[in-house]
């Protein structure tokens, strides 16, 4: 269902040009007549209130704004890749935000009758766009194998909370998976994180913060679980935000409105000790989950010399790291590292299988 198609269940004819042109916030603050925060039955309006129930997703008897919101910008649900099953929106940190949910990916046929290693996707667009959804096609090809489990995990992005709030969801996240393990038949000693852009960035901070208590939080009823992983593959991520405008891109990273200071709340040079804490670089340890990295030599947007000094400084700790470099690559990767290089990581590091990967120069494909 769009979202004109459900404004008009929802407006009065009257009313209903103007509200198709406003945002689900506004809507919200404009049928909210008393200012409390919530929609009961009553502040809707007549063609609103057969669907209170179906917005009322936790069934409290009002309606939050992340209710509201969700309802308004949901898209009907893709089909699920053959071969598997998709659980969808599994709420992680006990809460209606719908950001903060899961997708499980399970095998329809499993390889075996013991527990599988997890691999979880954690999805780009800046920390201030992007989807979940949009790694159920990223995992779904190693599932298929029935050999490994998948989820994708959903955020709170930057124009809604501000660091370190993303990775206390990832890391609620993965603990409520630990936690559930035994339910959906995964090994909770062998989970692999794997991430884009943004999403490089939250799976390597997952990969050098396991003991940073700052970055824990406390949601979720899961606290006396893990959020340890152990791989960790990053696709073209930051690692030093600091250090982003320190070579060529389009964006300059510094500006109040780059990317990385919406995340942090302000501009990353006016607030350098936050900005340094939410840069996986200034977290490595000996201790710390192996990674593999992939990244553009011409990307645009994440300068290169982030993950080139990401891996040195991984590798100068003792921690397995490898670096694959696409040449004159750009903000991405090319698919076929998906099923040869990335196969391979997992294999060595979840199954315990192979020799190190050595770093590499490939070509965009």
């Amino acid at each position: 269902m769009n979202q004109f198609f459900f404004i008009s269940l929802l407006a009065v004819g009257a009313f209903l040009a103007s509200a198709q042109e406003r945002t689900p916030e506004a809507l919200f603050k404009l049928w909210d007549r008393n200012e409390d925060g919530k929609l009961v039955l009553s502040e809707l309006p007549p063609n609103a209130k057969p669907n209170f129930r179906k917005v009322d997703t936790n069934e409290d008897g009002a309606i939050s704004p992340a209710e509201h919101k969700a309802f308004l910008t949901r898209r009907p649900a893709p089909r699920a890749p053959q071969g598997v099953k998709v659980l969808r929106d599994l709420p992680y940190a006990d809460t209606d935000n719908p950001r903060q949910r899961l997708d499980l990916v399970l095998p329809k046929k499993r390889i075996g009758n013991e527990p599988l290693p997890l691999v979880v996707w954690i999805h780009g667009g800046g920390w201030r766009n992007g989807d979940k959804r949009s790694g159920i096609n990223r995992v779904a090809p190693v599932v298929t194998t029935g050999r490994y489990v998948g989820a994708t995990i959903g955020y709170r992005l930057s124009g809604e909370a501000q660091w370190p709030l993303q990775i206390h969801d990832c890391k609620a996240a993965i603990r409520w998976l630990r936690a559930h393990a035994k339910e959906y038949g995964i090994d909770p000693k062998r989970i692999a994180v794997w991430g884009s852009s943004a999403g490089g960035h939250l799976v390597s901070m997952l990969g050098v913060s396991g003991e940073v208590e700052v970055l824990e939080g406390k949601l979720g009823k899961h606290l006396d679980q893990s959020s340890r992983v152990q791989a960790v593959v990053n696709y073209y991520g930051p690692s030093a935000l600091l250090l982003m405008s320190s070579k060529p891109s389009r964006i300059n990273h510094d500006a109040k409105e780059s990317p990385e200071s919406q995340l942090i709340g302000a501009p990353i040079q006016t607030v350098k000790a936050k900005t340094r804490q939410a840069s996986p670089l200034m977290h490595v340890t000996p201790d710390d989950a192996p990674h593999l990295h992939v990244h553009g030599t011409d990307d645009p947007l994440v300068p290169f010399h982030q993950s080139q000094i990401y891996h040195a400084a991984l590798k100068k700790a003792g921690v397995e790291s490898t670096l694959i470099t696409v040449q004159a690559g750009g903000h991405s990767a090319p698919r076929p590292l998906d099923a040869g290089q990335v196969r391979t990581f997992l294999e060595r590091h979840l199954y315990g299988r192979g020799k190190p990967l050595p770093d590499e120069t490939v070509p965009v494909k």
